[in-house]
């Protein structure tokens, strides 16, 4: 079976329904449906429909918070867990196109979820039916797990596996090639300051993306502060706007923090209060030196720090932060020290949510498997298996991998504005998919 030429033959049919997806825009909402708001809902209804198409038999959790779909026989079962949310598009100025329509341009797929985890999950999809119309037979259960709340606080994961079977091993097309075997740990705080001050200072929103924006009111002195800092801003009547570069806090480092400039700034030009100087003195560092020093280790590299949302009133100062850590630093000693620091500005610390780290051995025949399936493929026989700072569904259940979908040479664009995959990258990624069915769950 030639499955380069059997992805071909689908890729048309892939697109359309990742379309179907794509222009639901499945932001967490509180607008009263189901737990997650209406979009996620109807993203997670419309997956299962796509399902349906594909010919697997469907469930859809009465609550609202996942639902999967379930294909084959037996009592051992093989899982591939996905995410239909996704993050805010941020400033609709910095696309392109509309960010929930699927638009095909110099050879990319353009919109959001297209790379964060809409198309690499229906890929996986697509990957198992080419199997399956060829005629070959499951040795297992494969049930596609879709998760509503990956971008927040995982309650899906945490309901699913409260209540569902669980799989005896799988993957979660939500990072890169060959394979993830170690992710750091990830802590999220809201800290808050009650200090009477007028200064404002808004930007951000998901505390897993360095904030692109951040605005307060129009001050001449806080201008030239900019200036004089080199930073970026713009200014729309009587608000002033910082200008910074997008990207997932897992990378933090390679980011612009528009919260970050934004405090720095106001802060040069004496408009300050205890939560400014705190961000400014002990959290301007994107891999937390000033609060922690240097943190890193020789399987998952640096610690990651990013202040992802701040919201100032009259009487209330409240930022969020999230820590990517790396899998031997304690977490103890990570909310130790951040606590340390934040009582000197009197600043309240609260735990917002906790995802530990994960390692698995890379020798393990699981892992070989999935490796042989990707080199098989791309012939690329150099890659290993890496580690990495984002958060997958990995974490959620044992014996389950990050593979995929992103090639090492691919453009990472999630959670930054118009996010896309390659075409030919994900025939690729299609194609591993369907060569570790094979490799696992057929015959």
């Amino acid at each position: 079976m030639d499955l380069r030429k059997k992805v071909e033959d689908v890729f048309a049919d892939y697109q359309k329904d990742l379309g179907r997806l794509v222009s639901i825009g499945s932001v967490l909402t509180d607008d009263g449906v189901k737990p997650f708001g209406k979009n996620v809902q109807l993203a997670l209804e419309e997956v299962l429909k796509i399902s349906k198409e594909l010919g697997f038999t469907t469930y859809i959790d009465p609550d609202g918070y996942y639902g999967y779909a379930e294909i084959g026989t037996g009592g051992e079962m093989f899982g591939v867990l996905g995410h239909m949310d996704v993050v805010p598009p941020g400033s609709l100025d910095s696309w392109e196109t509309n960010p929930f329509e699927l638009v095909e341009k110099d050879g990319f797929l353009i919109g959001r979820g297209s790379s964060d985890d809409k198309g690499p999950t229906l890929a996986a999809m697509y990957a198992l039916k080419i199997l399956l119309d060829e005629g070959k037979k499951l040795n297992q259960r494969v049930r596609f797990i879709f998760g509503t709340d990956e971008e927040s606080l995982w309650r899906c994961m945490k309901a699913y596996v409260a209540k569902e079977e669980l799989p005896t091993k799988g993957f979660t097309p939500d990072s890169g090639f060959p394979l993830i075997y170690a992710e750091k740990g990830l802590i999220e705080y809201t800290l808050t300051s009650h200090e009477m001050s007028d200064v404002r200072l808004e930007g951000g929103g998901a505390l897993n993306a360095v904030p692109a924006q951040a605005t307060t009111d129009f001050d001449e002195a806080v201008a030239k502060a900019l200036d004089e800092l080199g930073y970026e801003y713009t200014v729309n009547g009587k608000d002033l706007t910082v200008i910074g570069l997008a990207i997932h806090a897992k990378d933090s480092d390679r980011g612009k923090n528009a919260i970050v400039y934004l405090a720095e700034a106001l802060h040069k030009a004496g408009k300050t209060n205890d939560m400014i100087r705190f961000i400014v003195e002990k959290m301007s560092n994107p891999n937390g030196t000033l609060i922690y020093g240097e943190v890193s280790d020789e399987v998952s590299g640096k610690l990651m720090f990013n202040v992802g949302k701040a919201e100032f009133r009259e009487n209330m100062q409240e930022i969020g932060i999230d820590i990517r850590f790396p899998v031997t630093f304690p977490v103890e000693t990570v909310e130790e020290k951040l606590k340390a620091e934040a009582h000197k500005y009197e600043v309240v610390v609260e735990r917002f949510d906790y995802l530990k780290s994960i390692y698995m051995e890379k020798d393990s025949p699981y892992i070989k498997q999935l490796m042989k399936a990707y080199q098989d493929v791309t012939g690329d026989l150099e890659s290993q298996p890496i580690t990495s700072g984002g958060a997958t569904y990995a974490r959620a259940m044992d014996n389950v991998v990050a593979f995929g979908a992103l090639l090492p040479t691919g453009l990472k664009t999630e959670h930054q504005p118009n996010e896309r995959i390659s075409i030919a990258d994900m025939k690729v990624a299609m194609t591993v998919y369907a060569e570790a069915f094979l490799n696992i769950v057929v015959g």
